[in-house]
């Protein structure tokens, strides 16, 4: 059985240099809200990065082996200061304000892996 899952997803940002790079700086250890950190660890998500390419993103989202994506999406809503702070990113991205991370974020659909 696996050790863990892994997600990968993407979604866009407004084309605008000065938001992406305020998004690059609320994304930082220094801004990053904890109650969001606590929030994905809160419902199975082990370790996340996010890439960037222009306005672009890229989210590699590992978590445990037994995680139910729909479900955990449901419940990391529900977590405290994650609609505000869904709200609060939304400014940066091409989304609306009241959209979940889960309507954001799109899952993508691996097509090679090199190894096992």
């Amino acid at each position: 059985m696996a050790k863990y899952k892994r997600y990968c997803k993407t979604l866009k940002l407004e084309n605008n240099s000065v938001l992406i790079e305020e998004y690059k700086k609320v994304h930082t250890a220094d801004e990053f809200w904890p109650e969001i950190t606590q929030g994905m660890r809160d419902v199975g998500i082990t370790n996340m990065e996010i890439y960037i390419l222009g306005n672009q993103l890229f989210m590699i989202m590992d978590t445990v082996a037994d995680f139910n994506h729909d479900e955990a999406m449901k419940e990391l809503a529900t977590k405290p200061r994650q609609s505000e702070w869904e709200a609060y990113v939304s400014r940066f991205q091409k989304t609306s304000a009241d959209a979940t991370a889960n309507e954001k974020w799109q899952l993508m659909e691996r097509i090679y892996k090199l190894g096992e």
